[in-house]
């Protein structure tokens, strides 16, 4: 079975990623993309590795209006481009969405994958999470479904590499240069994932999250996210590793490990790891995640998605292992 399937953003991070997993996908076959700075070039161009099948295909201007025959859009644009294009594109396309504009919006499933895949399976608008949620809310997810921590005083303290930013154009802050060597919070009170994370964190626990703290750092790799999450709860490291690994029970992309995590483990895949420690005496619970934020955090967990929407089994082109070292 082939299904017809086009990206647009190909040519940023999440783009190339999902290019990458779709050039190698069993059922999919990549018919369109488009971009905007590289319209008119050729994929092998921009992409010199790219398997010759695809090579001579030509990135297009991007259009909504003017789409060739699509099962699947995934659409890798920046935040705050994409809700007006994508309200334009044919109901008859699927379109799993990358970017944030459609998050927790009414009309589009939280493409929450390993947590919810019951909710995605069937749909034909799909929100991709951000890459600290998906890293924050697998490592949560157990914890607020077994009433084992309080969901209105969670601490989350991130690390992303720096591809998190976006490919971007002419600013060079996240060059070699400023990165090497540095560590620098940002997007203090105020990030775009916190509205889509304590938004998630009700739903699981039937609770309140106002309480919830986010701060990310770039950390200076090239990818990676790792989430170290502070708690309040009683409960006991093996009751944490217990109810995780029964809520992740034949799930295949979460793995619960009894050692905290390391962002190595997951790059290149699609693999979500979890662990915790806690100490019931001090009523606190730490929750660790770790993504790749290009693969889980973006275009892995979208395939994942492309692949429940469209009835595939959800391993579907995701089964390769990571690269190590």
């Amino acid at each position: 079975m082939s299904i017809r399937v086009g990206i647009v953003g190909i040519s940023g991070f999440g783009g190339g990623e999902a290019l990458r997993l779709i050039a190698a996908h069993p059922s999919f076959e990549l018919v369109y993309a488009a971009g905007e700075s590289t319209a008119g070039s050729r994929l092998v161009e921009r992409f010199p590795g790219v398997p010759t099948k695809l090579a001579g295909l030509v990135i297009e201007k991007w259009d909504p209006a003017n789409l060739p025959k699509l099962d699947v859009l995934f659409a890798s644009l920046p935040t705050g481009a994409s809700a007006e294009a994508l309200a334009r594109v044919s109901k008859d396309v699927k379109i799993v969405d990358i970017g944030g504009d459609h998050r927790h919006v009414e009309g589009w499933a939280y493409g929450l994958a390993d947590v919810w895949p019951e909710k995605v399976e069937g749909q034909t608008r799909v929100a991709n999470p951000g890459c600290f949620p998906a890293a924050t809310l697998n490592a949560l997810a157990p914890l607020l479904a077994n009433k084992l921590i309080e969901s209105g005083s969670i601490v989350v303290d991130a690390k992303t590499g720096i591809s998190g930013a976006g490919r971007g154009g002419g600013d060079n802050k996240f060059g070699y240069a400023e990165s090497n060597e540095n560590l620098v919070p940002y997007g203090l009170l105020k990030h775009v994932h916190m509205p889509e994370m304590a938004r998630t964190i009700e739903m699981l626990s039937g609770g309140s999250a106002d309480g919830l703290v986010f701060t990310p750092h770039l950390v200076p790799m090239t990818r990676g996210v790792l989430v170290t999450i502070y708690c309040r709860g009683s409960a006991t490291t093996n009751q944490c590793l217990d109810a995780a690994r029964r809520f992740y029970d034949g799930r295949a992309f979460v793995r619960v490990t009894d050692t905290p995590p390391q962002t190595k483990w997951a790059t290149g895949s699609n693999l979500s790891f979890v662990s915790y420690a806690a100490d019931p005496e001090r009523n606190l619970v730490i929750a660790m995640g770790v993504v790749d934020n290009l693969g889980k955090g973006a275009a892995g967990q979208a395939v994942q998605n492309a692949n429940l929407i469209c009835g595939l089994p959800e391993v579907a082109g995701l089964d390769g292992a990571p690269l190590w070292p």
